[in-house]
């Protein structure tokens, strides 16, 4: 059972990455763009600022989930999390997305030829290297918590929503890339501007798709969803393996940003015989257990009960 805490320093170790490489590769397209006067470039390095900027959003949303619980928020502001990844996937659609598919038609208009292009693709070149980079470490915080899961379903169950954001963005990021770098190559080997336009169509297209994507899983988060399956049954099987307890009758989980609620409905064993004291003693105990059991688990609600 991987505890939350491991998976909130891997969630900012991936943004970190993310942000690194994406800070590397504005300046780098900057540079370009201001070298070769291409308009392809000044939407790439926008791009590459809006991903920074998406990466600063989410560090302050876990900054802010760590405030202190109040009579306001009773259960903290550990689920604000997920508003702003849901701000980031608009940010990725609207900044990342539609800007592209909009410079992209421009240029299909417009077609103009490209300046200086063997220094359009040695920048992009070095983008899907440092992509690359941040891509592999957000993967591999991934591989730490999914449990051997394959990619997609780790993307569909899973309840970590910066590193759930951060890998779509990356996987957006360098699909883009891959196919601007490729639509450059052409357009110079043909001399057809063209291939710069449909590539910069396509860059938008591939990230407009991630970004609703990450925002369908997101609207799952918000809208309140327990945690992942295997989890559930876990924490299930625990509550019924303790002696007090001899039936599980109900068992809710709610992901709540890095933490879980928990609230349990249960048959006491010799519920009939034993005094209320008693009974308060034992439901203590199983509570205490459980949350040693998982760490996570910052609130336990257990009922007991009979069918």
């Amino acid at each position: 059972m991987s505890s939350h805490g491991h998976g909130n320093e891997g969630s900012v170790r991936a943004i970190l990455y993310a942000l690194g490489a994406n800070f590397g590769i504005a300046v780098s397209k900057y540079g370009a763009a201001w070298w070769t006067n291409s308009g392809s470039m000044l939407a790439e390095a926008i791009h590459s600022t809006a991903d920074c900027v998406n990466q600063l959003l989410l560090l302050f949303g876990m900054k802010e989930a760590k405030r202190p619980e109040s009579a306001d928020h009773p259960l903290g502001h550990h689920r604000v999390t997920y508003f702003w990844a849901m701000i980031v996937a608009l940010l990725l659609f609207f900044m990342g997305g539609a800007f592209s598919v909009y410079e992209g038609i421009e240029r299909l208009r417009h077609p103009h030829p490209i300046e200086n292009g063997l220094i359009a693709l040695l920048v992009l070149g070095v983008a899907v290297f440092l992509e690359a980079f941040s891509l592999a470490g957000a993967l591999r915080e991934i591989r730490k918590l999914a449990g051997g899961k394959p990619f997609l379903r780790w993307f569909r169950e899973t309840r970590e929503s910066e590193l759930m954001v951060v890998a779509g963005e990356d996987i957006a990021a360098l699909a883009g890339l891959v196919l601007a770098f490729f639509a450059v190559a052409l357009a110079l080997l043909t001399g057809n501007p063209l291939w710069d336009a449909l590539g910069t169509l396509g860059v938008g297209v591939v990230l407009m798709v991630i970004a609703v994507l990450v925002m369908i899983e997101v609207k799952g988060l918000i809208v309140g969803e327990s945690v992942a399956p295997e989890q559930r049954e876990a924490i299930r099987q625990f509550v019924a393996d303790q002696p007090e307890v001899a039936e599980v009758l109900n068992v809710i989980t709610l992901a709540w940003g890095n933490k879980i609620v928990i609230a349990v409905k249960a048959r006491m064993a010799q519920a009939a015989t034993i005094s209320g004291a008693e009974l308060v003693a034992r439901v203590n105990a199983v509570e205490a257990r459980m949350q040693d059991a998982f760490p996570q688990a910052r609130w336990v609600f257990f009922e007991p009960d009979v069918r």
